[in-house]
């Protein structure tokens, strides 16, 4: 047989059809892995030829990856200039309302990765359900998204040593060549290695965080060893702190402000449905990680946004003293968040709040755990983006070597080609990690919410095309609420983030543009996102003159019936314990 045209195949297999019985002996004779192949690709030939990957993301893995997974440095990092700028109750509701349209996308992707859970699948179901060049783009899209990500979170793990090198008597780039070179050994073997490595990096991660939150609450009440009852303190000095404008008009501001930040924050959060591809039994495993994301939005940030805004201070400080003289108390708090001398963790306002309360040891940990948890990310986006890779390749939409796997199931060219956008990093070497990091911070985001807004527009047509197509949405393994309004909300919600999160640069001390405001590197950060997506998806509507996919037309069943055919083992808990355990992992 001929390799599929993914540009015009369509099918429409109904559960008695011979194909659907081929597919399932093939499963039962060579595997689930090689008959989800045969069942993609269209024949046995190329599944051989090219192998697939395997289903080796335990029930463990992928709950920690959901739990964990995006609790990265923009938690402990980024946050604390947007709270600068914005103040405590601008940061708590900005991380508030993203969480809330962020929640909505999940349970859309949650949706259709239980249908059909499929390696880097998001620009598998534009292309299949909206247009194939929105698959195109969105793929590109969510592969240099990943790969500049994987160069912020090296940048920043590179800032976080600087603290215990402030000196820089070691090169900077022998911190980079090691985290670079650790990433790509927990990737580039068989892809349960990267669910341990992520399943202990998690379990580091949350049990900090619950540690800071616990922690921020003593502080807040008293109980820190300077026995400063904070309470609301800080929210007295400015709750929402005027931005450009002033009045009503300056704290609306400083809201929009903190959405992108909040955005970038929250990046990373739709890689459980990227690994539902390579996860046991998704169809029970996924919908339960997805569900806990109210649960981790509500505690890690809502809360964590709100622990830091009763623990520090965002007042203005002018002029802020020198960052390695201050004491860390109230007056010094903004200085200390802001500062582009500092190192590491003495710019976490997490840090701050603890050494601020008289607190001496915790601030080395923390670090600590912070370099841990750019690690963790970057790991996590090199997995990712290699699999975004994987997945356009799939459809037809990059070169078909990619498609190669290892007898371990890893995509390794995928694997390598994204690893290799890692090299950028060494920039940071002579620009300053934190300048990097804040560039790439801000030119990811926008890809981010591009990906968000796609993921909302396949989930709309994805449940015109099951009604088209005559399948019942009550009988989906998981049926995301209030469809499709939720969608659409949290589309619209994205798309207004996307096309104003520059507006800074067209008000106030911006204007005119010159090199002395940095109006224009504002500007060219902050929206060149949107010309590079419609320039992708530009490129491919006009050289395949693709389509907008019709709902009765629509690819809902292809790779359907493979994983229809596997069977996962019940597990049934022994105990109390065990019982708790199941119910966590």
């Amino acid at each position: 047989m001929s390799d599929i045209d993914h540009e015009k195949a369509q099918y429409s297999v109904g559960a008695d059809s011979p194909t659907n019985h081929a597919i399932v002996d093939v499963v039962a004779q060579k595997g689930g892995a090689f008959g989800e192949a045969a069942d993609i690709y269209g024949n046995v030939e190329t599944a051989e030829q090219y192998g697939y990957v395997e289903r080796g993301l335990k029930s463990r893995h992928i709950q920690f990856i959901a739990l964990g997974g995006t609790i990265g440095t923009g938690l402990f990092l980024g946050i604390g200039k947007a709270f600068a700028t914005s103040g405590p109750v601008s940061v708590l509701l900005g991380y508030t309302f993203t969480g809330i349209a962020v929640f909505g996308m999940m349970q859309c992707l949650g949706e259709m990765s239980t249908w059909l859970p499929l390696p880097g699948a998001i620009p598998q179901y534009c292309a299949r359900y909206v247009d194939p060049a929105l698959g195109f783009a969105v793929g590109w899209n969510n592969w240099y998204q990943s790969a500049i990500t994987l160069c912020a979170e090296i940048s920043a793990a590179t800032l976080v040593i600087g603290y215990w090198d402030q000196d820089e008597k070691v090169n900077p780039a022998v911190w980079i060549t090691i985290i670079i070179l650790i990433i790509l050994g927990l990737n580039i073997f068989a892809v349960s290695i990267y669910g341990e490595a992520e399943f202990c990096f998690a379990s580091v991660k949350i049990i900090t965080m619950l540690g800071l939150l616990l922690v921020g609450f003593i502080i807040m009440l008293g109980g820190a060893p300077d026995h400063d009852r904070r309470g609301f303190r800080y929210w007295k000095e400015g709750a929402m702190k005027e931005y450009i404008g002033t009045g009503n008009t300056g704290r609306f501001a400083g809201l929009w402000k903190t959405l992108v930040n909040a955005a970038f924050s929250y990046g990373g959060v739709e890689m459980v449905a990227v690994a539902a591809g390579e996860a046991a039994n998704p169809r029970k495993n996924i919908p339960k990680a997805v569900r806990r994301v109210f649960w981790r939005i509500l505690f890690f940030y809502v809360l964590g946004s709100f622990m830091i805004g009763v623990t520090i201070s965002s007042k203005t400080v002018d002029p802020c003293p020198d960052v390695d003289e201050v004491p860390l108390r109230d007056q010094a708090d903004y200085c200390q968040l802001t500062s582009d001398s500092a190192h590491g963790a003495q710019s976490s306002p997490w840090v701050i709040a603890i050494q601020g309360s008289g607190i001496s040891v915790l601030p080395h940990i923390i670090n600590a755990v912070i370099l841990t948890s750019a690690t963790s990310a970057g790991n996590a986006f090199l997995y990712t983006g290699s699999r975004y890779l994987f997945g356009i390749a799939q459809i037809g939409q990059a070169p078909r070597f990619l498609l190669k796997c290892s007898k371990g199931g890893v995509p390794y060219y995928c694997v390598a080609i994204t690893c290799s956008i890692a090299l950028l990093t060494y920039m940071s070497v002579s620009a300053g990690a934190n300048d990097v990091f804040n560039w790439f911070q801000n030119l990811t985001t926008i890809a981010q919410l591009f990906t968000w807004s796609c993921i909302c527009i396949a989930s709309i047509q994805f449940r015109a095309a099951l009604i088209a197509q005559g399948v019942d949405t009550k009988t989906l393994v998981m049926k995301a609420p209030a469809m499709p309004y939720i969608a659409w909300a949290s589309l619209v919600y994205f798309a207004l983030i996307i096309l104003f999160n520059g507006f800074a640069v067209f008000t106030g001390p911006s204007i005119p543009w010159t090199k002395e405001n940095d109006a224009i590197s504002d500007f060219f950060v902050a929206y060149i996102g949107i010309p590079i997506f419609f320039l992708l998806y530009g490129f491919w509507k006009i050289f395949k003159r693709t389509s907008f996919v019709k709902p009765v037309e629509a690819d809902i069943w292809s790779g359907k019936a493979a994983l229809d055919a596997e069977v996962w083992p019940e597990q049934i808990p022994r105990n109390i314990f065990e019982k708790f355990w199941f119910w966590l992992c």
